[in-house]
């Protein structure tokens, strides 16, 4: 029998749930003395066929006094410690954003800023188009390119997979601006930006390099093959500038005219360039069908393909419309025609940008949009988080994911699904916030231990917490352990690396397919798009202390 719980804590207020796989009495032990504070009897919590886990439920929630504990059971299992109090959650928030500026790129990471994760700087030479490397052009043209983040456990960087981090970190500040005025310790430290938003910067600029001359955005910037397990300044690969996708204009579009919006108080010049770029990336937009994307023969780095692109150019009128409103008709025209066909409208990922609409659009007090369009997105976020609700009811564990769900990066999903119930909180009636906003926690507990595994999924912190993350630098610095932050991929119901294939039996149920192995990327990578929703979450979190 297992004792599964959040390993980090929870809030003096609120719901604390734990499941175990047996009936059982319990007591919850205050760690400095040892004393019993509360005493009670597990509940049926009922099939969880995710898991493939009878469960039943350990509820403290009685329990509100500050302090560090662990439950025991009644023939004497021990849970792993977790701790009670209002500011739970802040460190981990903050470690969630300091992981970006470890993926920072171009730029030497110093010990006054990265402690023992220092690196050279990296990638610094000249970038040239794919087409000239494999024509094997003389005297290429080449450009500088240098600059923000590793986008995962490569050095490679992407610029969809970029923009949707952005715009998940860039809506955390503006929904929730009082939730980041910690230091991050970054070299922007002590500016007069927020941190998070001089982090996002970095990023920004170079995404702005991505744009061609007539508004076109090259889909990505890697070498033709994934670099060997080496640190960052030892990949001396050529870096190739990948052709236009119509997935990365929109993108790209989107986040540069949401980024105008809310770095407009802080830097003007930098706010206009944004929205210059999202006008020239909007006119290519509207001259252009959907260009896809797929690697040449023997390229192995990072695909992000995606089979169609109207969600994307969804989210670019949406923020268009809201930071630009009058400037050009066409936003509004085709945000109407979008979301009043049948394009999915609640998803935060890379491959389905459509939730980043609602974003836009149901939080913009000038209501811009008009109201048929906000009943029409408001409707799909309501419909889809009471189906989340239904799934964390008929769930042992109380999650919102079927077991169909867990594919390659299950825990973006459970941050993105999270969002979803995060914003319905926020727009739902006073009857209904508190329960779409425990439901929303529900998975920040599953994330650090709450899960059929008993294991923390973001590293140092749980006392169960991963600790292999498939990152070269992590592996290639010889440090022992990863930096703080790193949330992972999580459980893969197909799992398709030989370390997993190998580690994992044939049968074994969704939520348990996961492997702590570098070798495993299909279920242990990180990426910044999976740590972006977490602050996300975190931000919320931290503010119904």
């Amino acid at each position: 029998m297992g004792i599964y719980l959040n390993q980090v804590g929870y809030q003096t207020e609120g719901a604390k749930i734990a499941v175990t796989t047996a009936p059982c009495n319990f007591q919850i032990i205050r760690e400095t003395d040892q004393i019993s504070v509360f005493d009670g009897t597990s509940t049926e919590g009922g099939f969880d066929a995710a898991s493939g886990d009878t469960t039943y439920h350990i509820d403290f929630s009685e329990v509100t006094v500050p302090g560090r504990y662990y439950i025991l059971t009644g023939d004497k299992q021990k849970s792993p410690l977790f701790t009670i109090g209002d500011d739970v959650y802040k460190q981990l928030q903050l470690d969630l954003m300091k992981c970006l500026y470890y993926q920072r790129c171009g730029c030497a990471l110093t010990e006054e800023y990265a402690g023992e994760y220092t690196h050279a700087a990296c990638h610094t030479t000249p970038a040239i188009f794919l087409e000239d490397y494999l024509n094997k052009t003389e005297n290429p043209k080449s450009f500088d390119m240098t600059g923000g983040w590793h986008d995962a456990g490569d050095f490679g960087r992407y610029s969809t997979a970029g923009a949707v981090a952005l715009a998940h970190l860039l809506y955390a500040y503006e929904l929730f601006p009082e939730s980041f005025q910690d230091s991050l310790n970054i070299p922007e430290s002590k500016g007069s930006m927020p941190d998070i938003l001089c982090e996002c910067m970095y990023e920004l600029k170079w995404l702005l390099k991505m744009q061609a001359e007539d508004g076109g955005v090259y889909h990505k910037l890697t070498s033709f093959c994934h670099a060997d397990f080496v640190m960052p300044e030892d990949d001396h690969m050529q870096f190739l500038i990948f052709p236009v996708s119509s997935m990365a204009v929109a993108d790209f579009a989107a986040v540069m005219a949401l980024a105008s919006r809310v770095y407009k108080p802080f830097d003007e010049a930098f706010s206009q360039t944004a929205l210059t770029a999202a006008r020239k990336s909007w006119k290519w937009l509207l001259n252009n069908p959907y260009v896809g994307f797929h690697n040449p023969e023997g390229s192995n780095t990072g695909e992000y393909d995606d089979e169609c692109d109207l969600d994307e150019r969804m989210w670019a009128s949406a923020e268009l419309l809201r930071t630009d409103y009058g400037y050009d008709e066409s936003y509004l025209e085709k945000l109407s025609e979008y979301v009043l066909s049948d394009i999915n409208k609640t998803d935060f990922g890379w491959t389905d940008v459509s939730g980043l609409t609602l974003l836009a659009t149901l939080f913009d007090s000038n209501h811009r949009a008009g109201a048929q369009l906000e009943k029409a997105l408001t409707d799909a976020l309501f419909a889809d988080a009471d189906k989340l609700l239904s799934l964390i009811n008929a769930g042992g564990y109380r999650l919102g994911m079927a077991p169909e769900d867990y594919v390659w990066g299950s825990n973006m999903v459970i941050c993105n699904r999270s969002m979803l119930l995060i914003l319905a909180s926020l727009l739902s009636s006073d009857d209904k916030k508190a329960t779409y906003k425990d439901a929303a926690f529900e998975h920040l507990h599953y994330l650090l231990g709450k899960n059929a595994l008993g294991i923390s999924y973001i590293t140092r912190h749980g006392e169960n917490a991963y600790k292999n993350p498939h990152n070269r630098p992590t592996f290639a610095d010889g440090i022992e352990l990863p930096m703080a932050g790193w949330v992972s991929g999580g459980p893969f119901k197909t799992p398709v690396d030989p370390a997993a294939v190998e580690r994992i039996p044939a049968g074994t149920p969704p939520m348990k397919c996961y492997v702590d192995h570098v070798d495993s990327y299909s279920t242990n990578e990180i990426t910044i798009y999976w740590n972006s929703p977490a602050v996300f979450m975190t931000a919320f979190f931290d503010l119904q202390k």
